[in-house]
């Protein structure tokens, strides 16, 4: 069991729930994902293609499912494999979810990337997902593209839990949390209980950092350079406050008193890619109630390690994180440019990331199958 006083332990009690970024059929047969769950305080697993094709590529656990699979087309193949590891991740996290009302306990499977610009694709892949994974504690991934909002409006008011994913800027959050809210006012319509539909909205942090202190060091001043890494706090803690915004508002109000549960923001890529910064930056100075954090192995590990948790470092910081992107757009940075880049790079990484879960797939089939 994890220790009262352990950083992660801390971590939780402060209102932040820690969720694995990272899944494997290793991880589920033997045992360390229910370990992490007892141990670490892990409450919740989000996977995507690129977490998928490094499972596929590495040792051989899939050995005997691919043999199982020899001659199924491969797309199937994928499918099956992946649905089968988040249905049995699901299975694990059950008691997480039934303790906390369904709020945690949950486990995110992504809609293929390459529909990420088809609304109408995205909707029907999301519900096959839901009916073949047939957990009430999945939750369907769904890029905040312009295309997706929609299919996030759509899928919700099928009664389907939805992870918005790829959120860089403020603005397209509004519009993710208004395809919330809308999508529950539909389900509420059409006859669904809100209380089980489950959403986080998924901001990225990490990557904001790498984008804009890149840009920093091509303009070289000291000023420019005193700006490093200040700018995927600011922006995420920009994000939080426009979260509390919403969720005190009429709108949400009225859905809350038919049972809804909010949309929690959700911290992703918060692993730390510079190693100027400290290993548990994107964890500390995210901390806030009522918010997921997704790790990776090696952060989760950092801050049971090390970490220091200190109280709330979000709540209140609104003036001073927008100063913060003032500062950096004085430089000529336009955060508007920047978060519309790492979109496109974010669906194109996924991309890759499936092209490469497909052929990692096909190659063991064909083993198998020879």
């Amino acid at each position: 069991m994890t220790e009262t006083n352990s950083p992660t332990h801390r971590l939780s009690q402060a209102g932040v729930s820690i969720w694995l970024d990272d899944l494997s059929r290793e991880r589920l047969d033997t045992g360390n994902l229910a370990d992490l769950v007892r141990t670490h305080d892990v409450v919740g697993v989000t996977t995507n293609p690129t977490i998928f094709a490094g499972a596929l590529s590495e040792g051989d656990a899939y050995d005997g499912a691919l043999a199982d699979l020899a001659g199924t087309d491969v797309e199937a193949a994928v499918e099956w494999i992946t649905t089968d590891d988040v249905r049995a991740a699901a299975d694990v996290l059950r008691d997480v979810y039934d303790r906390t009302d369904g709020v945690d306990g949950r486990v995110s499977i992504e809609v293929d990337p390459r529909l990420a610009r088809d609304t109408a694709a995205t909707v029907a892949t999301a519900k096959r997902l839901w009916a073949t994974v047939d957990r009430p504690n999945v939750m369907i991934k769904i890029p905040a593209t312009l295309e997706g909002l929609p299919a996030i409006t759509e899928t919700l008011a099928a009664g389907i839990s939805v992870n918005v994913t790829l959120i860089f800027s403020i603005e397209r959050y509004h519009a993710v949390m208004g395809a919330f809210l809308t999508g529950l006012e539909q389900a509420r319509e059409n006859g669904h209980d809100l209380a089980p539909i489950g959403s986080v909205a998924s901001f990225f942090v990490s990557r904001v950092d790498s984008a804009v202190d890149s840009a920093l060091e091509e303009i070289g001043t000291d000023a420019a350079h005193a700006l490093r890494g200040t700018a995927a706090i600011a922006n995420a803690r920009l994000a939080y406050a426009a979260y509390e915004q919403v969720f005190s508002g009429e709108r949400w109000e009225t859905l809350r008193a038919a049972g809804a549960h909010p949309q929690r923001p959700l911290w992703a890529s918060t692993g730390v890619k510079n190693p100027d910064y400290p290993d548990t930056l994107y964890v500390t100075e995210l901390v806030a109630p009522g918010v997921v954090n997704t790790m990776p192995q090696a952060t989760l590990d950092a801050v049971a390690d090390h970490g220091e948790i200190p109280a709330d470092t979000v709540t209140g910081t609104a003036d001073s994180a927008a100063a913060a992107i003032a500062a950096i757009e004085q430089q000529g940075i336009s955060m508007a440019d920047v978060t519309a880049r790492l979109e496109a790079e974010g669906v194109s990484k996924f991309e890759v990331s499936w092209d490469e879960l497909l052929t990692t797939t096909k190659t063991g089939l064909d083993a198998a199958g020879a």
